[in-house]
């Protein structure tokens, strides 16, 4: 009986199984008449980060899709990015120059190229700032240990800064107070953070406003401040090229300007 009872159920389901449509469980999980949203991938340094991935949200909710920026290192996205691409930001104009000739070629539509915003250069305390370090010829002093980046939209930024006026004493006294030289910003943060005995980080405004608890901000005198951009493209490989123009023209917006001097990068 039981044999015969399993039979007749397994003949049933297979008879039902013909005349009943299939589950789409992925459109179940959208809903009824739901459209997917539309999904736009930017990638570029950690530098620009905040101000991109706030104006991103920004932008997405006013259009209804997301844009998923991701950035640090290119050596960390650079195979995703020749993937899926549809921008590419970056921190500095030879940054841009170094994607299109070496770091990721032929990804990047070099004619929809756009100079963002500048960021100037500034000098990162202890908070308090204990060593009162008040310029860029404080940086010089014996017994100030300095972190510097080299590299990641910063090469020779150092140097820039030092050497504006002319004074070779200067360059000189700040070379030797060099304790490190990171490889880009992420890899100077995680040092900063973990060894207090780096009295000033020469960096951008933009990273004390990333972490302010970290430190404080000391000014770079106005004749040796330095200025570097973020910049963006759109990709050739993109299948959205216009609402990827339509986000770089957000981009270059009074409101999305607002986002970009809040984390201190300077007004259009």
């Amino acid at each position: 009986m039981k044999r015969l009872m399993g039979s007749l159920l397994a003949f049933t389901m297979s008879a039902l199984s013909i005349f009943l449509p299939a589950v789409n469980v992925s459109a179940q999980a959208q809903g009824p008449g739901e459209k997917a949203k539309s999904v736009l991938h930017a990638y570029g340094p950690g530098g620009p980060a905040p101000a991109m991935k706030e104006a991103a949200r920004v932008f997405g909710g006013k259009k209804g899709i997301n844009i998923e920026v991701t950035a640090g290192p290119t050596p960390t996205w650079k195979d995703k990015a020749m993937q899926d691409a549809d921008l590419v930001f970056s921190g500095s104009e030879y940054m841009m120059t170094d994607f299109i000739q070496k770091d990721i070629p032929d990804l990047i539509d070099k004619s929809t190229i756009h100079t963002l915003y500048l960021r100037p250069s500034a000098i990162l305390v202890r908070p308090g700032n204990p060593k009162k370090i008040s310029g860029v010829n404080d940086l010089s002093k014996p017994g100030n240990k300095i972190l510097v980046v080299q590299g990641a939209g910063q090469v020779g930024m150092w140097e820039d800064v030092a050497g504006r006026t002319g004074k070779i004493e200067l360059v000189d006294g700040i070379r030797k107070n060099i304790g490190a030289f990171a490889a880009n910003s992420a890899e100077a943060k995680r040092l900063w953070a973990n060894d207090p005995s780096f009295d000033a980080w020469l960096i951008w405004t933009i990273w004390q406003k990333e972490s302010p608890a970290l430190a404080d901000l000391v000014k770079t005198e106005p004749e040796n401040t330095i200025f570097r951009s973020c910049g963006i493209a759109i990709t050739n490989r993109s299948e959205q090229k216009q609402l990827a123009k339509e986000f770089v023209d957000f981009l270059e917006s009074a409101e999305a300007g607002e986002i970009f001097v809040k984390w201190g990068w300077m007004a259009r």
